[in-house]
């Protein structure tokens, strides 16, 4: 039988679910540009799966951290690296004001994990 997790085992835990999450979300959303409309059979159903993924994944740390919190977090690093990939990937550009505001979602995902209490640290 297992033993009951430590508090920071199971913050840990959590951290590693949503990092798991994001990385769903982000192969699914890549692979969601791919699909020309769902009409390409392999992108689709890596974007269909990664976003089962991404959801189960997310629904664990729903478990034990506040949605509002979650949905933040999981929401801005998905941005920052969905932003990247494009960039880098897809060779679509962005502007100084596009970067500003990245810039500021990373901030923020920061601000959370770093001040507030709503998270268990």
């Amino acid at each position: 039988m297992r033993q009951a997790a430590t508090g920071t085992e199971d913050v840990k835990l959590n951290y590693i679910y949503l990092i798991v999450a994001v990385a769903f979300e982000v192969v699914a959303t890549t692979a969601l540009k791919e699909t020309n409309g769902f009409t390409q059979l392999v992108p689709s159903v890596i974007s269909l799966a990664g976003y089962a993924c991404a959801f189960y994944f997310l629904s664990l740390v729903l478990r034990n951290v506040p949605v509002g919190i979650v949905y933040a977090m999981w929401c801005g690093a998905g941005i920052v690296l969905i932003t990247l990939i494009a960039w880098i990937w897809f060779r679509q550009a962005l502007d100084f004001p596009a970067v500003i505001g990245i810039s500021l979602i990373m901030a923020g995902v920061m601000v959370i994990n770093l001040f507030s209490k709503s998270v268990a640290h």
